[in-house]
């Protein structure tokens, strides 16, 4: 007596609604070829207009059509303007990407910095050149370590951090200086300064709208 969700069959692509899923089963009943390509094309131009998003998609198109054969579970006869998709190639599955598993022993440093250092060891036959490598990795050591703490940092704790990571191999002269890096206030901490000062200003506008009604209120008319 009543039509359930429930005793529905799948909605396959809720975007599309189930009119459109009957009018997929309507053009596999249809027994002229013909017949099935003018409404599966209408159906196609339907599916589009009903998610104008999909017009910012690379071909948009193409991904309609293969939303049409899926939702006809792959038996539909008609002739598409892109390769028919098959079943199978909805059950691949894409291949495993490896998750990198090294250990990175300073982690405010990130890896980049120890392929940098690694290379920086493989230079022997020019010491000018291997000596401006290893000052610009220790200033990106000190800008990377501002980025990822609050606090300042030292040099000297820079040269340390660059020794440990090379093994000793590439050291700094202590009385190196590194450029100057400044430490930025966190996104929290500068919102809360600017709450401050917006409660400060806000304090003075009500003062000083106070302080002109109570002169008004206390001013004597001169009539």
């Amino acid at each position: 007596m009543f039509d359930y969700n429930t005793t529905r069959s799948s909605l396959l692509y809720s975007e599309y609604g189930r009119n459109i899923q009957n009018m997929v089963k309507f053009i596999k009943t249809l027994e002229s070829k013909d017949e099935r390509n003018k409404h599966a094309q209408a159906v196609i131009d339907l599916m589009g207009f009903l998610n104008p998003h999909l017009r910012d998609v690379a071909d948009f198109k193409h991904k309609l059509w293969d939303h049409l054969f899926i939702i006809a579970d792959f038996d539909l006869d008609v002739d598409s303007p892109y390769p028919i998709p098959s079943k199978e190639s909805l059950d691949t599955k894409p291949n495993r990407v490896p998750y990198p598993s090294n250990r990175i022993r300073y982690k405010h440093y990130g890896k980049t910095v120890e392929l940098m250092i690694e290379r920086a060891k493989q230079i022997t036959d020019e010491p000018e050149r291997k000596s401006n490598m290893v000052a610009s990795i220790a200033n990106f050591m000190k800008m990377s370590y501002v980025t990822w703490n609050k606090d300042s940092v030292s040099d000297e704790s820079i040269i340390n951090d660059l020794k440990t990571l090379s093994n000793g191999e590439l050291v700094l002269d202590e009385n190196v200086n590194l450029n100057k890096v400044e430490v930025r206030a966190t996104p929290n901490k500068a919102r809360q300064n600017n709450n401050f000062k917006q409660r400060n200003n806000n304090n003075n506008n009500n003062r000083n709208s106070n302080n002109k009604n109570n002169n008004r209120n206390t001013g004597k008319s001169r009539y």
